[in-house]
């Protein structure tokens, strides 16, 4: 990748507007699933597509694995009778699963963004959500796509009124928190309990951008009781969603949540102010991020891959 541009890639902040921008459109087309397809599906995914799962099927009788423990899960588990896997590039991982799932008789759904997935040929049912072009690991569009089909009456409509909320409320709430989110060295996010599964979307999208350059922890404001702020870190930001903060941390910050919330608006109001943390911080993702797509990549799946993902 000799024309790379670390400069050219957005920041996680923009990419959330972004996906917004689009879902918003009446033209955009989210696709008909049939989400009680199977009455007990092992739904499986890796990274945020695993944890996009829990939060789609947290109404089902499911049962969850990643690309570590789905083999012991299909052994295991006698009730399941079909598969669901979730890929928004629908490679790495997902045709070997595809293919130990129908060699013992099962019944594959894809949920991706990629028309052109290589697991595409091994599974029963493909449904291909939007997405836009964004920065390798972000996945901003792609499982937020998911999450506003599944959850979301109205996805346009839900997106929009998002979109709207983020430019009145987020934004006025973030302001003032430039030098602050420079200067920290930690941050301590706290999401309401009804999102509890959000917490390895966030915690991951930190370790994407940040690795262990900062420290971070994301927890609900009940688990956040348990001792969890023993030890106190100078320069530390506390960052509460959806209620004023009135007992954790000296330095305090509340963001909004639209009344109604749902699991759409938390992501897209989490990435979006993790988002405004990376812009005021060392890029230290767009300096890596083509070396680790041009060599890293290389040694860990056989090839290179694109530092900006786009899905054709």
């Amino acid at each position: 990748m000799s024309d790379y541009d670390p400069k050219s890639l957005m920041n996680l902040d923009v990419c959330v507007i972004n996906a917004l921008e689009l879902f918003a459109e009446p033209n955009t087309n989210f696709p008909k699933v049939d989400f009680d397809r199977f009455t007990r599906p092992l739904v499986v995914g890796s990274g945020n597509a695993a944890a996009t799962g829990r939060i789609i099927f947290a109404d089902k009788d499911a049962v969850f694995a990643d690309e570590s423990t789905y083999v012991d899960k299909l052994e295991s588990v006698p009730a399941i009778n079909g598969v669901v896997l979730i890929s928004a590039s629908g490679g790495k991982h997902a045709p070997t699963i595809a293919q130990t799932a129908k060699k013992r008789g099962l019944k594959v759904m894809l949920l991706t963004c990629n028309p052109k997935s290589s697991a595409g040929a091994d599974v029963d049912e493909v449904h291909v959500f939007p997405s836009r072009a964004e920065p390798y690991t972000y996945n901003t569009s792609t499982y937020m796509a998911m999450i506003l089909a599944k959850t979301a009456k109205q996805p346009h409509h839900e997106a929009k009124q998002i979109l709207e909320y983020i430019k009145k409320a987020v934004d006025p709430a973030l302001a003032g928190y430039e030098r602050t989110f420079a200067e920290s060295k930690a941050f301590f996010l706290l999401v309401p309990e009804q999102f509890e599964l959000i917490r390895v979307m966030l915690i991951t999208k930190f370790v994407e951008l940040f690795g262990r350059r900062i420290a971070r922890d994301v927890f609900t404001s009940e688990q956040a009781k348990h001792a969890t702020t023993v030890i106190e870190t100078n320069k530390e930001v506390f960052i509460v969603f959806g209620h004023p903060n009135t007992m954790f941390g000296q330095e305090r910050l509340n963001i909004p949540l639209p009344i109604d919330a749902g699991y759409a608006a938390m992501i897209a109001v989490g990435y979006y102010v993790i988002g405004k943390i990376q812009v005021h911080k060392p890029q230290w993702f767009k300096k890596s991020i083509g070396k680790y797509c041009n060599e890293t990549a290389k040694v860990i799946w056989g090839r290179t891959l694109p530092s900006v993902v786009e899905y054709p």
